[in-house]
C-alpha cells in the first residue's frame, strides 16, 4: 500500500445517527482495502433526494431498509478529491492523483461526507486539477442523466428535433444542457419554480414554460408537439403532461413511483414510453467528455457551499427548495 499526506490516525466523519439528527464526529482514519481507493475528499455535492430522504427517515426506495445510526458517511456519494493510498490489487491510481466517483458503490459502504473515504477503484475516473470541486464532483449525477441520453439517440429521438425535459431540478439542468450538446434542434425546459426557469434559460434552454396547459397545450401532432421528452421527476402527473405532448417518445429518469397509464393514443404512431437503463463507466466517460468542452457546465447547479458540519442546514435548504444543489466542504 501506497501512502501519502496522511498523518493523522483520526478524522471526521459525518453520521446520521437518528432522523433529523446528524453528527460530525471523530473516527479512525481509514486504510483502503484490496481493490480500494482511499481518497482525501476534497468536496461532496448533495444528492438532493437521498440526502432529504435519509434525513427524514423515509426510504429512498419501496422496500429500502433504512438503520440507524446510518452507515457513516452516507449518502454522500458525488465526491472529488485526490487519492491518499491504494490498496492491493489497484492500477492505474497513484497518490497525489485527481478522481472523481462516477457510480455509487452503494449504501452499506462508507460515504463521501468524511475527511477521507475508501472507494472501489473501479468506481473512480482521474479529472483534471484545473476544475473546481463544483465543477466535477457531480459527475456521478451526470453519468446517470447521460444514461437515459444514450437510450433516446439509439431511437434517434435528440438530433435535429424538438426536445423537452420537465423538472428543473439538478438531473434536469444537466439534461438540458446534454440535449443541446446532442444536437437538438429546440429544447422546451418545463418548471413551475420561475427561478429555476431562469437558470434553464442562461444555460442554453431555448424555450422555457410552466406545467400548465394554458401555457403548454396537449398536442401529440401539431406544431407544438414535442418530438421526444425526458422527465426527471418521476412523478405521474409530470409524465402524464409529456406523454400527451410528445410525438414518439418519454424517457423516465426521475424514480418512478406510481403506475403509468399507456392508453389508446398512444399505441398507434410508433410512441415509445422508456425506462432507465444501467449505469455503466461509458457513459461516465462520455459525459466526463462533455464537461472537459465545456458543452456541460455543473458550477450552476451549486447554489450553496457549507462546511459538513452545517449538513442540518444545508438539507433544510434543499427541503425549501432555495439551493439546487450544497456543495459540502469536509
Amino acid at each position: 500500500m501506497k501512502v501519502e499526506n496522511v498523518p493523522e490516525k483520526t478524522m471526521k466523519v459525518l453520521q446520521i445517527v437518528e432522523p433529523g439528527q446528524a453528527k460530525w464526529q471523530d473516527v479512525p482514519t481509514p486504510e483502503p482495502e484490496a481493490d480500494e481507493v482511499l481518497v482525501r475528499v476534497e468536496g461532496v455535492t448533495t444528492c438532493p433526494h437521498w440526502d432529504m430522504h435519509i434525513m427524514d427517515g423515509e426510504p429512498m426506495f419501496e422496500g429500502m431498509h433504512l438503520p440507524y445510526p446510518y452507515y457513516p458517511g452516507q449518502p454522500g456519494h458525488e465526491v472529488v478529491g485526490q487519492v491518499a493510498a491504494v490498496g492491493a490489487g489497484v492500477t492505474g491510481f497513484a497518490p497525489g492523483q485527481r478522481v472523481a466517483v462516477w457510480r455509487d458503490g452503494g449504501p452499506t459502504r462508507k460515504g463521501g461526507y468524511a475527511h477521507y473515504v475508501p472507494i472501489l477503484a473501479e468506481n473512480l475516473l482521474p479529472v483534471p486539477d484545473n476544475l473546481a470541486p463544483e465543477a466535477i464532483a457531480s459527475l456521478e449525477l451526470a453519468m446517470c442523466v447521460q444514461v437515459s441520453f444514450d437510450q433516446l439517440i439509439q431511437i434517434e429521438a435528440i438530433r435535429g428535433k424538438r426536445f423537452g425535459v420537465s423538472g428543473l431540478g439538478p438531473a434536469g439542468l444537466i439534461a438540458v444542457q446534454m440535449a443541446k450538446a446532442y444536437g437538438a434542434a429546440e429544447v422546451v425546459g418545463i418548471d413551475p419554480l420561475p427561478e429555476r426557469r431562469a437558470l434553464a434559460k442562461k444555460l442554453g434552454t431555448d424555450t422555457v414554460l410552466p406545467p400548465d396547459a394554458e401555457a403548454f397545450p396537449p398536442d401529440r401532432a401539431g406544431e407544438t408537439a414535442l418530438h421526444a421528452a425526458l422527465d426527471t421527476t418521476g412523478l405521474k402527473v409530470s409524465i402524464d403532461f409529456l406523454m400527451q405532448r410528445a410525438r414518439h417518445a418519454v424517457a423516465i429518469f426521475g424514480v418512478l413511483r406510481e403506475d403509468i397509464t399507456f392508453g389508446p393514443d398512444h399505441w398507434y404512431g410508433t410512441f415509445s414510453l422508456i425506462g432507465y437503463g444501467e449505469h455503466n463507466r461509458g457513459a461516465a466517460e462520455r459525459a466526463l467528455d462533455l464537461i472537459l468542452s465545456g458543452d456541460l457546465n455543473l458550477s450552476p447547479l451549486v447554489t450553496h457551499t457549507l462546511p459538513l458540519n452545517r449538513y442540518a442546514e444545508g438539507v433544510a435548504l434543499l427541503r425549501t427548495k432555495e439551493a439546487i444543489k450544497v456543495l459540502f466542504l469536509p
